[in-house]
């Protein structure tokens, strides 16, 4: 049987030709860096006299999600201390939180309250 020849083709690299793999192309970190930590923030509910408990305890309830028992924390703490954090939590949802505060309403248990309760961002503290 006559021998068939293939017709000449250029090398083409194989998977075991180091060639045929691409290295990418890394660039050198220091051992010792660690990733930042995405800044906290609190929100920060304030004190005073046109919003009763009741008030305080439903919005804590229907923004944060807390329990009776948690929002009941919070309305003791801004009564007793003239303020108090709801929540920390990264500075986009701190800042959807504290709007959420400023639209709830005034609290329709006083007749006198004009509007909603006071409250701002601050950050956490953390290092």
């Amino acid at each position: 049987m006559p021998e068939t020849r293939l017709p000449d083709r250029p090398h083409t690299p194989t998977l075991s030709t180091p060639a045929a793999v691409p290295t990418p192309a890394t660039t050198p970190t220091p051992a010792n860096t660690e990733p930042k930590k995405p800044w906290l923030w609190n929100v920060v509910l304030h004190d005073d006299s046109d919003h009763t408990y009741d008030y305080v305890i439903r919005m804590m309830q229907s923004l944060f999600g807390h329990d009776f028992e948690s929002a009941y924390r919070v309305a003791r703490s801004v009564d007793n201390d003239g303020r108090a954090v709801c929540c920390t939590t990264h500075k986009e949802l701190a800042e959807l939180r504290l709007e959420q505060i400023h639209a709830f309403g005034r609290d329709p248990l006083m007749s006198a309250c004009k509007g909603p309760m006071s409250a701002h961002i601050e950050p956490a503290g953390n290092a």
